[in-house]
């Protein structure tokens, strides 16, 4: 990480590890100071603190930004506040700050991750504590995994072996680090995660944490932008047998926080927190950003359980307003729009992560039944697909992964995964300023590294093209 960001960032990480002492998303801070490490992580209570502190800096940038510049949303004409709009018409390099967000928020999380490893082995525990403290060491490994690879998701020139990837801080510095190569990032991440696996509880079950089946998941995710199907297969398969599928009835009540079922780890939201629907839905009734018609008619809007939970349709608004907006983040337990938990791993990506590793491994068979068990929970009355050949059933989990994960940040960069364009049909069209397709020849392929983080560190380099 370059001098620019630990300069700016660092006493924030400071007051938010040193603070972050009961739940995660129940702190108020006011960063104002900085306290030596060695003063602050003292008990292994203080290290729990630190990692508060860390799961508390995450956010849901990545969900946003993939909505922007995917074929999830279109812009309707009521949204007149200019947010994100030149993202979406992509009119962006490394000046944009919405784009490049990302890079600073996922190093100050791994600044703070790495605060806290540095003293973890040092801390004194009573022989009772030494369990929570192995334990803690592990959350800290995956997450600084997790960060990592959501960065390397947003910011790789390519998911290919020697395209540029990341640089990946192992420890809490002012330095100059270069960006390794894709594949060498994945095995940093990859290292983390058999590291965190081996200290991580069975019996650990919070979902709101890192436990053991959410590193599963997050293996299973990294297999598949390796394109190792085999690995895609152990882990996509660990993850499911943890935590099963939510059934047709359950579905539902995940996106309005009052049901557990499938979801791996979240991200817990509370009165006070950010809310992720502020970014679709102004609560001044405008509509930010609408589900793409594209995607609306993909759905069997009857049978489709999806349908009604992503998406919300009103045709009482005036003229001139959106009959469509994203349900997905609007009703949470709270009681206050917009704000809901943010699902980070659910099982039915795993299901579909594997149902692409089988079918890449031409096991056409098992790559069916895993797409059919995912759809049978999903749409009433189902009756299984059976597919002619390998490109049509891969086009047919592409497809899949397009409705089920709508708006939670994978569209884009399957599509990129895939070497697939980003298109916009003429119903979406209207406000793109003529942005209606986006190919792997064009520089916005891929996201630009902020211009701020090259200005300060001449070894790292930027996305081609920019």
């Amino acid at each position: 990480m370059s001098k620019y960001y630990n300069r700016l960032f660092l006493p924030a990480v400071f007051a938010l590890s040193l603070l972050g002492a009961s739940c995660s998303k129940q702190l108020d801070l006011q960063p104002t100071d900085t306290i030596d490490d060695s003063k602050a992580f003292q008990t292994v209570s203080d290290l729990n603190g630190g990692l508060l502190g860390a799961y508390a800096s995450l956010n849901a940038t990545t969900i946003t930004n993939v909505s922007l510049t995917s074929d999830e949303c279109m812009l309707p004409s009521e949204n007149g506040t200019g947010r994100g709009v030149s993202t979406y018409r992509w009119q962006y390099d490394g000046s944009n700050s919405t784009i490049t967000a990302g890079w600073g928020s996922n190093y100050v999380t791994i600044d703070i991750v790495n605060r806290v490893l540095n003293f973890v082995d040092r801390v004194k525990s009573k022989p009772a504590e030494e369990t929570l403290r192995q334990q803690y060491k592990g959350e800290l490994l995956a997450m600084r995994a997790y960060c990592h690879f959501e960065l390397l998701r947003n910011f790789a020139a390519a998911y290919e072996t020697s395209a540029l990837g990341i640089p990946y801080m192992e420890e809490s510095k002012v330095s100059k680090p270069s960006r390794l190569l894709f594949g060498e990032s994945i095995a940093k991440v990859k290292a983390d995660l058999i590291a965190a696996k081996a200290l991580i509880p069975a019996s650990f079950d919070d979902n709101t944490r890192i436990t053991l089946p959410a590193i599963s998941a997050m293996q299973a995710r990294v297999a598949l932008y390796e394109r190792n199907w085999t690995d895609a297969i152990t882990f996509s398969t660990e993850a499911i047998n943890a935590v099963p599928l939510a059934s047709i009835s359950e579905f539902p009540d995940i996106w309005k926080d009052e049901s557990e079922a499938e979801v791996i780890w979240k991200l817990k939201r509370v009165t006070g927190d950010s809310r992720i629907g502020d970014f679709y839905y102004d609560t001044r009734n405008i509509v930010l950003y609408a589900p793409a018609f594209e995607l609306i008619n993909t759905f069997d809007q009857v049978n489709d359980v999806r349908y009604g939970a992503y998406v919300k349709f009103d045709d009482t608004r005036g003229q001139g307003k959106s009959l469509y907006s994203v349900n997905k983040y609007l009703e949470g337990s709270s009681g206050l729009p917009n704000l809901t938990d943010v699902k980070l791993y659910r099982t039915a990506e795993l299901y579909l992560i594997r149902a692409e590793a089988y079918a890449e491994q031409n096991n056409p068979g098992l790559a069916t039944q895993a797409l059919n068990e995912l759809r049978a929970e999903r749409i009433e009355g189902y009756t299984d697909a059976a597919f002619g050949d390998k490109a049509e059933l891969i086009t047919a989990i592409t497809l899949e992964r397009y409705k089920e994960l709508a708006f939670e940040g994978h569209r884009f960069f399957d599509l990129r995964r895939l070497g697939l364009p980003i298109t916009r049909i003429p119903a979406d069209a209207i406000n793109t300023l003529g942005a209606i397709t986006l190919t792997s020849d064009e520089k916005q392929y891929a996201y630009p590294i902020p211009n701020a983080e090259i200005t300060a560190n001449r070894n790292v380099r930027q996305n081609p093209l920019y």
